[in-house]
C-alpha cells in the first residue's frame, strides 16, 4: 500500500496492491447465518475502505477530509450492481420518474431534470440516455438484493440510516451541477470511468451541513482540492459539505453507486430532543422556572437595548445563565437517545435473511391447511434456543407508563414505505426482552428468560418469533 505521508494534505490518497487478497462480500453465495450483525457490518465497512484501517479512517478522515483509494483491480466492486441489473429492474418493476428515477443534464452551467410523468419504461429511459441524459436510480436497495444487503449490513455498523443511489452517465457528459450534500458519501466505481473534482467547503458555516446545497456556478467554488478519474474497483469518500462534480470520459460511460450515511445524526440533532424534554421536566420540578419575568424587563432587554449599561440587564442575563446551567440537571439523555433510536428504526431497511435464518424464523414455517387440518405449526418449547435476528433489529422504549418494543422487521425496502408497528410489552416482561438483547449474539433457551411462569416465557418468545424479531437455533415448524 502506498499513501500520502503528509497528513496536512486536503485529500488522503492511497494506492493499494493488496486488493486481490480481499474477497468481495457481494460474491458470497450465502453466508449461512449472520452470527453477529455488528461484526458483519464491521467486516463490510473494512472491505469498503480497504486497505485503510478503520481506526485510522475515523481518527483522521471521517468528517475531516476526503479519501481516494486507487485499487488497480477492476473486479473489486463487482457484484453489487450493473447496467444489466438496471435494465432488468426497468423491465420488471413499476419504476416512476421523479419518485424512483431521474434523468438529468448539466450543460452550459445549467442543471435540468427532464422527468416526464409516469412510469419509466426501458425504451423511454434509454432514449433519454442516448440523448445525453444521466440516469439516477434513487432507491436501488428496493430492487437489488445486493444493494439491500450492503445497506442493511452497514446500518448495523453506523447506527444510522444507510442509503444508496445509482448513477449512470453517458460518455462525455455531466448530469449534475457542482453542489454539496448532507451525507457522508462513499462512491464505488462499478463500470467505465468518471472524472471527479472535489472542493473544500467555502466557509465554516458550510462544514458538515445539515442540509444539501443548491447548485453552484463554477466561479463560486474556487480551486479543486482533488482532480481524479475513478476506474472500476476504486473508492472515493468525502464528508458532507464537500463540493463536488463529476463527468464521464468521452470514450466510455460511467456507472457508480454512492452509499450514504449520517444524515442529520449529530449531537445537535440529539439536543433537539433533549432540550424541550429538559424544559418540560424543569417546569414540573423547579419553581424558579415558573416564576414570572420582571415587570419591566421589556424596558432594558431586546435588540434595541443591547448596548444599554443597565444593572437590571446584567441581573437578567445572570438569571438566564443560572437557569440554563440548572437545566442540565433535567436533561433525560437516555429517553432522548431512545427517541433518536426510534427515528432510526423508522429509517432502517429490514434485515436480509440468509437461507438458514429464514428456515429458523417465522418466514420459514410451513404451516398450512391439509384436508381441513392445520399442519406445520410453530412449536416453541422452553428448551428451544433463540436469539435476536440482528442486534439492531429491536429497541425497548418506555412511553409514559407503557413499554413498547419497536422493531424493523415489518419495514419496507422503500424509505418510510411503512409505519413502525411497535409491540406493547407487559412491564414485568421487559427484563426478559433486555436479557435477550444483552445476550446477543448468543442463543439462549426460552427457559432462561427471567420470568416467573413458564407459560409467560413461551408467550413472550412466541410474540417476538411471530414478528420475526427472534429466530430459533433450529427449525421449529412441526408437521403434527
Amino acid at each position: 500500500m502506498e499513501e500520502d505521508s503528509d497528513d496536512k494534505t486536503p485529500v488522503k490518497k492511497v494506492r493499494s496492491n493488496t486488493a486481490k487478497s480481499v474477497q468481495s462480500p457481494a460474491k458470497a453465495v450465502d453466508i449461512g447465518e449472520v452470527e453477529n450483525s455488528t461484526e458483519e457490518g464491521e467486516k463490510m465497512f473494512e472491505w469498503l475502505i480497504h486497505p485503510v484501517k478503520k481506526e485510522k479512517f475515523f481518527s483522521e478522515l471521517w468528517e475531516k477530509k476526503p479519501l481516494l483509494v486507487k485499487r488497480h483491480l477492476e473486479s473489486y466492486n463487482d457484484g453489487w450492481f450493473s447496467t444489466e441489473d438496471l435494465t432488468k429492474i426497468l423491465h420488471e418493476n413499476d419504476i416512476q420518474f421523479g419518485r424512483n428515477l431521474d434523468v438529468t443534464t448539466y450543460e452550459g452551467g445549467q442543471r435540468e431534470t427532464h422527468n416526464p410523468p409516469g412510469r419509466a419504461y426501458p425504451a423511454v429511459v434509454w432514449d433519454y440516455y442516448q440523448n445525453g441524459c444521466s440516469v439516477r436510480l434513487l432507491n436501488p436497495q428496493t430492487y437489488s438484493q445486493g444493494v439491500w444487503r450492503l445497506c442493511s449490513s452497514l446500518q448495523e455498523y453506523f447506527s444510522s440510516m444507510v442509503g444508496a443511489n445509482i448513477y449512470l452517465t453517458p460518455p462525455g457528459t455531466q448530469g449534475f451541477a457542482p453542489h454539496y450534500d448532507d451525507i457522508e458519501a462513499f462512491v464505488l466505481q462499478l463500470e467505465g470511468k468518471k472524472h471527479w473534482k472535489l472542493y473544500s467547503p467555502r466557509n465554516d458555516a458550510e462544514k458538515l451541513p445539515r442540509f444539501s446545497s443548491d447548485n453552484f456556478r463554477q466561479e463560486e467554488i474556487g480551486e479543486a482540492i482533488l482532480d481524479v478519474t475513478l476506474e472500476p474497483g476504486d473508492l472515493l469518500y468525502f464528508p458532507r459539505g464537500t463540493i463536488h462534480q463529476a463527468s464521464a470520459l468521452p470514450d466510455t460511460h460511467s456507472l457508480h453507486i454512492t452509499v450514504s450515511t449520517c444524515q442529520r445524526n449529530t449531537w445537535g440533532d440529539l439536543m433537539e430532543k433533549l432540550v424541550p424534554a429538559a424544559l418540560t421536566m424543569a417546569f414540573s420540578e423547579d419553581v424558579e422556572f415558573r416564576q414570572a419575568l420582571p415587570r419591566d424587563y421589556l424596558d432594558y432587554m431586546g435588540l434595541a437595548n443591547a448596548d444599554l449599561d443597565d444593572p437590571r440587564r446584567k441581573a437578567f442575563l445572570g438569571t438566564v445563565q443560572s437557569l440554563l446551567a440548572r437545566l442540565v440537571n433535567y436533561v433525560p439523555v437516555d429517553a432522548g437517545v431512545d427517541q433518536k433510536a426510534v427515528e432510526f428504526m423508522h429509517d432502517c431497511l429490514p434485515p436480509v435473511f440468509t437461507r438458514k435464518e429464514r428456515a429458523c424464523s417465522i418466514y420459514g414455517c410451513r404451516t398450512r391447511l391439509e384436508r381441513g387440518r392445520v399442519v406445520g405449526s410453530v412449536d416453541l418449547k422452553t428448551s428451544t434456543s433463540v436469539k435476536l435476528v440482528r442486534k439492531g433489529a429491536a429497541r425497548l422504549v418506555m412511553e409514559g407508563e407503557q413499554v413498547f418494543l419497536y422493531h424493523v422487521l415489518e419495514n419496507a425496502r422503500v424509505y418510510h414505505g411503512a409505519e413502525l408497528q411497535p409491540i406493547e410489552i407487559p412491564p414485568d416482561a421487559a427484563p426478559a426482552v433486555e436479557y435477550l438483547m444483552h445476550s446477543y449474539p448468543a442463543y439462549v433457551t426460552i427457559d432462561s428468560f427471567p420470568l416467573d411462569l413458564q407459560q409467560d416465557k413461551v408467550d413472550l418468545a412466541m410474540l417476538m418469533f411471530e414478528k420475526g424479531i427472534i429466530i430459533a437455533q433450529e427449525p421449529v415448524s412441526v408437521d403434527n
